[in-house]
């Protein structure tokens, strides 16, 4: 309760309030235009960092892994883009916190964590070099190691010369 009051009614006064001083240290009209042009190198930014993690996240699922943490960095991005797009500068710097990636990695891995799938957190992996899918390490909510395993074996079928 006490992040959705932050969220909606400090954040809003305070954005207000450093817009005000902003305004009066270099006028109106440049604080309009340094709002607009956080938001227009935010939202291309965006666009880089949301393409490159849909990659990732791509290339993850054709080899059989799930894009877990993709999934959580492309929700933080999601995020950053409504950040970048409210106008105030707390927002912005927020937003372009979450744009960097060791800090979207680090936070990801949080939501990775909480990504809840029928009761357990799975943990998959794909080893390319012997073309090999593993689901290796299930752990159920209450901490309890359970080990549910399968294995396809993939032959190299090339021809050598």
């Amino acid at each position: 309760m006490r992040v959705l009051f932050v969220l909606f009614i400090v954040m809003p006064i305070l954005e207000m309030l450093i817009l005000i001083k902003v305004g009066s240290l270099i006028g109106a009209w440049y604080t309009v235009a340094l709002v607009l042009l956080t938001a227009i190198i935010g939202v291309n930014l965006l666009k880089h960092q949301g393409l490159s993690t849909l990659m990732r996240a791509q290339r993850k699922a054709q080899y059989g892994a799930l894009p877990v943490s993709e999934i959580g960095e492309g929700l933080l991005l999601a995020v950053a883009g409504a950040l970048l797009l409210t106008p105030g500068f707390v927002t912005d710097a927020i937003g372009f916190a979450l744009l960097s990636p060791a800090i979207r990695r680090e936070l990801a891995k949080g939501v990775a964590k909480r990504m809840v799938v029928s009761g357990q957190t799975a943990y998959q992996s794909y080893d390319a070099g012997q073309a090999e899918y593993r689901k290796t390490h299930v752990e159920s909510e209450n901490g309890n190691v359970v080990i549910d395993a399968e294995y396809v074996e993939v032959k190299d079928k090339r021809i050598d010369p």
